[in-house]
């Protein structure tokens, strides 16, 4: 394995020192498997089914991965992690990717030292309380204990909000989820706040899930995408492309099942992302079929949208910003060219 010791000095500062990935793919390769940090049970982003087996939107965004390097998207060993702990465990390479519901900030990739390779939801935090408060407004929470989880942006966003809004707020942070959402359960308080998708994926782990309400305000932008570590652009290039791939898939009509019409397509931007026209894939390291395997593996943006998260899931999450640009939304990928 290569690993490049960086010392990073400035005047007055301690010396902070941290380990980079020089060639991850190799070594991803050398291992046959794909380390990918997720959540410890976020139904519909990444929870393991009752066969063992890890199922959801994050799980797809790595199985996407592994398929453009393996050509077999089941190569992904699964590393669950709680909010505290994800980003040390990519920091110090015991996991290759990221994919876990967390937001892309500018702390986390200047002091941190880590790059967010694309925006795969764009969330926003909300609030969840019982239905039986006949509360239709955020700002009708003040006085209000709210749980949140520790080692997130929640915690911050809420102060922000109840003191920007002149409101009383007594805030309670717990470490995991299993927690958060024991504590909202059972009365130890009395409104639940994190990100609009997770407070959609929590009500299924409360005891009566119909008799609670997700309020429609949203009071921040939380743009969440798969993390990797700084020092190896090749690999964040994989990762970026490997998710964009799965937009330019929607965007161009090709699922898993209008793929092998792709194939035979001659439209030169179907041509390009199929790759019978171009080495694009050589280009990142990968195959010409890279994009195809993907497909193949775990079909487009909108096919995995739907399958874990979307209306007919259990979640039913509308698919709302997170649609194509080309169908209201502001899901954008660059072009493969």
């Amino acid at each position: 394995m290569n690993i490049v010791k960086i010392a990073l000095a400035a005047a007055g500062l301690a010396c902070v020192v941290g380990t980079v990935q020089a060639d991850t793919l190799a070594d991803v390769k050398a291992r046959g498997t794909l380390k990918c940090g997720v959540s410890q049970g976020l139904a519909g982003f990444s929870a393991p089914d009752d066969k063992g087996q890890w199922q959801g939107f994050d799980v797809d965004l790595c199985r996407a991965v592994a398929a453009a390097i393996f050509d077999d998207a089941s190569k992904v060993t699964y590393v669950p992690l709680n909010a505290d702990a994800r980003f040390p465990a990519l920091a110090k390479g015991e996991i290759d990717v990221l994919s876990r519901n967390s937001t892309w900030t500018l702390q986390r990739e200047a002091e941190l030292k880590l790059l967010f390779a694309a925006v795969s939801y764009y969330d926003g935090q909300g609030f969840m309380l019982p239905a039986a408060k006949n509360i239709e407004s955020s700002l009708e929470l003040g006085g209000s204990k709210v749980c949140t989880q520790s080692g997130t942006t929640s915690a911050l966003n809420v102060k922000d909000y109840f003191r920007q809004n002149n409101m009383q707020l007594e805030l309670v942070e717990l470490p995991n989820i299993d927690e958060l959402v024991k504590a909202y359960d059972s009365g130890t308080c009395n409104v639940l706040t994190t990100d609009v998708s997770q407070l959609y994926a929590l009500r299924l782990k409360l005891s009566k899930p119909a008799d609670h309400i997700v309020l429609p305000d949203v009071i921040s932008k939380e743009p969440l995408g798969p993390v990797v570590r700084q020092g190896d652009d090749a690999w964040l290039n994989i990762v970026k492309w490997s998710y964009y791939a799965l937009l330019n898939a929607e965007e161009l009509g090709i699922s898993t099942a209008t793929l092998d019409q792709a194939l035979k397509s001659e439209k030169p931007n179907v041509k390009r992302f199929v790759g019978t026209e171009g080495t694009y894939g050589e280009q990142l390291g990968l195959t010409k079929d890279w994009a195809v395997r993907i497909v193949r593996s775990v079909g487009n943006y909108g096919e995995v949208f739907e399958r874990n998260i979307g209306a007919n899931s259990k979640l039913g999450i509308p698919r709302g910003i997170n649609q194509l640009w080309s169908a209201g939304g502001i899901q954008y990928a660059p072009p493969i060219r």
